[in-house]
């Protein structure tokens, strides 16, 4: 088979980690008869740099004509100053919005290797985790509408969230059925005793529930979830949210796995083209010193392989070759901790990966 990827390496960190992806993919193809074809295009940072802008038309049609896309990560310092419908970020939502990316599925697993890396207690990770959020992505604060205005106490900006049904419908439908294939158990998270948008959320999730009666489904406040993640992230199967509690708690959740260089994710529609990406940053003061953790962006790579193309084969096959390289004790920098093991470069955690493939 052959599959056309659009390739958007970004700023910081993104060339490295993209490059390792690509790497891992052109094994895959060698191994399992399959050819990827990887166009590269510009977005954020280096977008504004070389163009002016951080989402180029030609990045959009490029993105449009693909089979799926392969993101790093954008932003840095350099772009702070910039307003903010110009900074690299911007991208992101743009991206998104043009692709009809709806549904972002962030997993958070806990590879046994390691336990120790958990910032949580050795009891409470004992028996693992491996949790799924689905994080609506297209809508609620993050694309509503916002500016600057004056109020009693002088300038104030205000930012404005707004979901409607059909938007929770579609992200409820796609939770119910992640958990439909796992182990049957969801949790959306809202704060529905404040927000208005959250008491039209749950009302609806509530009667989708109903077109699921295998699942178990419940509710939880966002801060009793932020905290019951550390308490014990093992008791969650899937959990479904709106766009930023989504953005905030995936970011918790993958520190409970020993760094947020280990998550990958999935942003998808009502295609088979998505978007894969790890969640971490561009971390721009490890750019180019080959100090990077490649494994989200590889584990990325395996779920559009899952998702985008239906090789579950080959997409286990990336996954248990990460997880047979961190049962060798090979780590980069942000996995080490006080373990005195000697970290590896972001190359030469490629390399193992690639040897296990």
């Amino acid at each position: 088979m052959n599959y056309r990827i659009a390739l958007l390496k970004g700023d910081g960190i993104g060339p490295e980690i993209t490059e390792s992806a690509v790497a891992v993919l052109e094994r895959i193809g060698a191994r399992f008869g399959h050819h990827f074809q990887f166009t590269p295009y510009m977005i954020g940072g280096c977008a504004i740099d070389a163009q002016g802008e951080p989402l180029p038309a030609q990045t959009v049609r490029g993105c449009l004509e693909s089979d799926s896309v392969l993101l790093g990560a954008v932003g840095g310092p350099k772009w702070d100053d910039l307003p903010g419908e110009k900074r690299p970020e911007k991208a992101l939502l743009g991206i998104r919005s043009a692709l009809g990316l709806y549904t972002n599925l962030r997993p958070a697993k806990l590879f046994p290797a390691l336990r120790g890396a958990s910032p949580l207690r050795a009891e409470t990770v004992a028996a693992g985790f491996d949790l799924l959020i689905v994080r609506e992505l297209t809508g609620g604060i993050y694309f509503g509408d916002r500016g600057y205005r004056t109020g009693k106490y002088g300038e104030e900006a205000y930012d404005t969230e707004a979901y409607s049904v059909t938007e929770i419908e579609r992200i409820g439908h796609a939770a119910f059925r992640a958990a439909m294939q796992r182990q049957k158990r969801l949790v959306s998270v809202d704060k529905a005793n404040v927000l208005e948008t959250s008491r039209l959320w749950r009302k609806t999730m509530h009667r989708l529930a109903e077109s699921y009666p295998e699942v178990e489904y419940g509710d939880l406040f966002v801060d009793n979830a932020a905290m019951q993640l550390v308490r014990n992230p093992g008791q969650f199967d899937v959990i479904v949210t709106s766009n930023m509690f989504g953005d905030i708690l995936s970011d918790e959740a993958s520190q409970l796995t020993g760094s947020i260089g280990m998550l990958a994710s999935a942003s998808l529609g009502s295609t088979t083209r998505g978007m894969y990406e790890p969640i971490h940053g561009s971390a721009p003061d490890i750019a180019g010193k080959d100090l990077a953790n490649p494994i989200a962006t590889v584990l990325s790579a395996a779920m559009m392989l899952r998702y985008s193309f239906g090789l579950s084969a080959e997409a286990d096959c990336i996954e248990q070759a990460v997880n047979r390289v961190l049962e060798r004790g090979i780590r980069t920098a942000d996995l080490t901790g006080d373990t005195g093991i000697e970290p590896v470069s972001c190359s030469a955690m490629t390399a193992a990966i690639l040897s296990e493939i």
